[in-house]
């Protein structure tokens, strides 16, 4: 069904508190089904609101991903009662502007812009924003598409220094990101023997 270890998570940007426990309750399932985590939040939008970002390996999420998504993680939640005040569950795709949280994806968007914060200072900063240059196994080289006076024009960051990343929504990113969503859908055609027929609905929640 999927190539998705269920008790795995290859992220290198994770929750705390009560975030991280409910990442850590949902995440196996979500690889069971054939999904990956992106990112759980629980905040205080429209009363208590717990998001849970999530795609399929190839990086696709229809609506009706969303709602089988939702219709297993709830019950698991409130079995384990993990939140004790009444909340509303919000189960969508990472979007086109996504948070970047694997290795793998900033390897896939290099070429695009990204703003990201560092947990320890970087070239003196904890704030970036710039082209993904490039990675490697344990770094990203960004080039900064505004350096102020004395900043470096192209900065390596450690993966392990980064608390958070998200690609910054351009026409250019738009484009890549329907090709890419096209290209794996019809993918996914192919796979269940289906006739790929060139259109692609991308489905985007945020």
């Amino acid at each position: 069904m999927t190539d998705i270890e269920p008790q795995t998570d290859d992220r290198i940007i994770r929750e705390a508190g009560i975030d991280a426990r409910i990442a850590l309750l949902i995440g196996p399932l979500l690889g069971t089904m054939g999904y990956r985590l992106v990112r759980v939040r629980l905040s205080g939008q429209n009363g208590l609101t717990l998001q849970i970002m999530a795609e399929r390996a190839d990086g696709t999420m229809t609506v009706q991903d969303c709602e089988e998504l939702s219709k297993a993680v709830s019950p698991l939640l409130d079995v384990e009662d993990v939140i004790d005040k009444a909340y509303h569950l919000e189960v969508s795709s990472p979007g086109i502007d996504r948070p970047l949280v694997r290795k793998a994806d900033f390897a896939q968007w290099v070429g695009h812009l990204v703003k990201m914060e560092t947990s320890m200072p970087v070239a003196e900063r904890k704030r970036f924003r710039g082209k993904i240059a490039e990675t490697s196994e344990d770094a990203v080289v960004i080039e900064r598409d505004v350096a102020s006076y004395g900043d470096e024009p192209v900065v390596r960051i450690p993966f392990d220094l980064i608390s958070d990343a998200r690609l910054i929504l351009t026409d250019d990113l738009v484009r890549d990101a329907l090709r890419k969503d096209k290209k794996a859908r019809q993918e996914q055609k192919k796979r269940r023997g289906e006739e790929p027929d060139g259109e692609a609905d991308f489905h985007t929640e945020d």
